[in-house]
């Protein structure tokens, strides 16, 4: 992504030293937004906050949800997540780079809020700009957070800079001193927020539970292990000396971490969504965990953005249909497929799932689960490999595999589009296998791995027509802050009961039995308990970005089951067998990928370094 040279602050305002940004400069501050004018009114200054909440990044094509992580791969050649996975990138070379959008939104809070009183009484009430205040805080924030998880240690500022400031003078502050910031602010906005909103005209709008929820994560990378005592941080300091990453081990960032997720529980305002609340009479595990991320507003979300007409759904799900409607660019990997439990709650690895990796169903899902809904089997079907026999609705909702029916075509005609001639029966069989319509020998949508993302694929969409249902696109909900709280809990207090309850609660909305039933020896052991943990993550957060963030706040992204990606055998040919072609289902390695512990923290752009001498690098950049 190309920066922003409008007051981007790249580091704090460097952007001003741009020569583009020479004409720009000739006018007033903002380029008039802040004149009087704009706070006469309340649309103009309605929409000012608006351009502030346009900096929230909305996409699932950065390098955390593409192929950043061992969940997915993308197929394109040459576009900068595969560049970055082989280790081909550097300071120059810009990949991802939001520093600058970031620094852009927190200068225009700060803009807004100082300036937002002057709105006259008749056009704006004391209440409204308290709210609009504390939304301008939470903002600021937010974008504070973003800058953190990917960077590392900010420039803190409380106030806009001048034309002619000494920007030498602004160095990043210190980890704790910036996890500190941010817990201040979302305080201040918490306090002008409600609870929750009562208009659908008002969502996407932070509440207090936001404010709260961006706390707990914020609290969590602070108790994990890249910032807790991180000693290949040593020498991360400011050019004065400033030590940067905290030195210490500290477990009370632990406690701090799981209380502040708890309070997001204790507020109440929040559950794991069932499809039995949109007025389904029967509890369905698949259709559950399937429309959180497609109905447009539930008790599971606490922040999201709700853009109608937005480019990322239609864009999403293009990237993850199959051909010939689709472009299978955004590839889930056998490592994620393996993952996932079977139906009664065990690994495929443990003797007692009856997980079988050889052979085709022969006959279809006798569950049947949600049926009534689209009127596809989202189980498995006759015919499929019993590699995806009875596995857990997660999976069924989540992966696109061979053979799988596709779940963005509507109807018989529109389904028949991606088969061949031979597998045209109504049900659009995926056909990633080598003379498929996803084969490796397809000419515009060859697919690497023999999987695609299927999460947060609407059946109302209609790719063939590149028609893409409407759905919010959420940024934090409620099952990851029971993950947040139970990860944290189980690092200072591994027998305590809370650990399996609300890890359980998302099992069992999963459709799995309790994790004691299953695997009773975890329970109370805090280093299986983990490993625990994880999975669960690994599997219920799949494919919205959190796999990267937890392996690299971990430092797990140097292992090796994590580098090592897998696949299955796309390449070998068929002759025309298709779906019965067992060769198939070979597991094969795609590629080994690159790690080098920098990469921890993504590197500040080596221009904007060079334009602010108070700045230091990431270290190893």
């Amino acid at each position: 992504m190309h920066k922003v040279f409008t007051y981007s602050l790249s580091l704090c305002c460097a952007a001003l030293f741009f020569s583009s940004c020479s004409k720009y400069l000739d006018k007033k501050p903002d380029n008039l937004l802040t004149s009087e004018i704009v706070w006469q009114k309340r649309s103009t200054a309605e929409s000012y906050l608006n351009q502030v909440y346009s900096h929230i990044q909305v996409t699932t094509d950065d390098y955390k949800g593409l192929g950043a992580s061992d969940e997915t791969s993308c197929s394109i050649a040459g576009v900068p997540v595969r560049k970055m996975i082989t280790g081909n990138w550097s300071p120059q070379s810009d990949y991802w780079y939001h520093w600058p959008i970031y620094y852009e939104g927190i200068r225009q809070s700060l803009v807004f809020e100082q300036n937002i009183d002057k709105v006259p009484p008749g056009e704006m009430g004391a209440e409204l700009k308290v709210q609009y205040k504390s939304e301008a805080r939470f903002l600021r924030g937010w974008f504070y957070w973003n800058v953190l998880r990917q960077y590392g240690p900010f420039v803190l500022l409380r106030n806009t800079l001048g034309l002619n400031e000494d920007f030498s003078q602004y160095t990043r502050a210190p980890f704790d001193s910036c996890v500190a910031e941010i817990g201040r602010l979302m305080d201040e906005a918490a306090a002008g927020l409600p609870r929750t909103w009562d208009r659908s005209s008002d969502y996407g709008r932070p509440t207090k539970g936001t404010c709260l929820a961006v706390k707990a994560q914020v609290a969590l990378l602070a108790a994990s292990p890249l910032w807790n005592g991180n000693t290949a941080f040593n020498g991360f300091k400011n050019a004065d000396g400033t030590v940067l990453a905290p030195q210490v081990y500290d477990a009370n960032k632990w406690k701090i971490a799981a209380d502040a997720a708890k309070a997001v529980i204790d507020l109440n305002a929040y559950k794991l969504y069932v499809n039995t609340d949109d007025g389904d009479a029967v509890f369905d595990p698949l259709i559950s965990y399937r429309n959180v991320f497609i109905s447009n507003w539930n008790k599971e979300i606490i922040f999201s953005s709700n853009l109608a007409g937005a480019y990322w759904y239609w864009a999403h799900e293009k990237r993850c249909a199959p051909g010939p409607g689709g472009i299978n660019m955004q590839n889930a990997t056998q490592n994620i497929v393996d993952a996932f439990y079977m139906r009664n709650g065990r690994t495929i690895d443990d003797p007692g799932s009856g997980y079988v990796e050889e052979g085709f169903a022969q006959q279809d899902d006798p569950a049947q689960w949600g049926l009534a809904k689209d009127g596809i089997n989202r189980g498995y079907i006759k015919g499929n490999s019993n590699m995806y026999v009875n596995r857990e609705a997660r999976f069924y909702a989540a992966v696109s595999y061979n053979g799988k029916p596709v779940l963005s075509a509507p109807t018989m005609d529109d389904r028949n589009f991606f088969s061949s001639d031979q597998n045209k029966d109504g049900r659009g069989r995926t056909e990633f296998y080598y003379s498929g319509k996803s084969g490796s020998v397809a000419v515009n949508s060859r697919d690497i791995t023999g999987y695609n993302v299927q999460k947060s694929v609407s059946p109302a969409t209609n790719i063939r027509n590149d028609q893409a249902a409407y759905r919010p696109f959420i940024h934090i909900r409620y099952a990851e802050i029971l993950l947040d709280y139970v990860e944290a809990l189980n690092e200072i207090d591994p027998g305590n009961p809370d650990i399996l309850q609300y890890l359980n609660a998302i099992r069992i909305r999963a459709g799995l039995p309790g994790l004691e039933t299953v695997y009773p020896a975890v329970v109370a052991d805090k280093d299986e308990m983990r490993k625990a943990i994880l999975r669960e993550r690994q599997i219920e957060l799949c494919f919205e970005g959190d796999r990267y963030l937890t392996l690299v706040r971990r430092l797990m992204m140097n292992d090796p089951k994590v580098l090592n990606i897998y696949r299955m055998n796309v390449n070998a040919n068929d002759n025309n067998q298709g779906f019965g072609f067992a060769g198939f289902y070979d597991r094969n390695l795609l590629e080994t990928r690159f790690w080098a512990n920098r990469m921890y923290l993504f590197p500040i752009y080596q221009d904007d370094l060079d334009k602010t001498s108070g700045m230091v690098q990431n270290p190893g950049w």
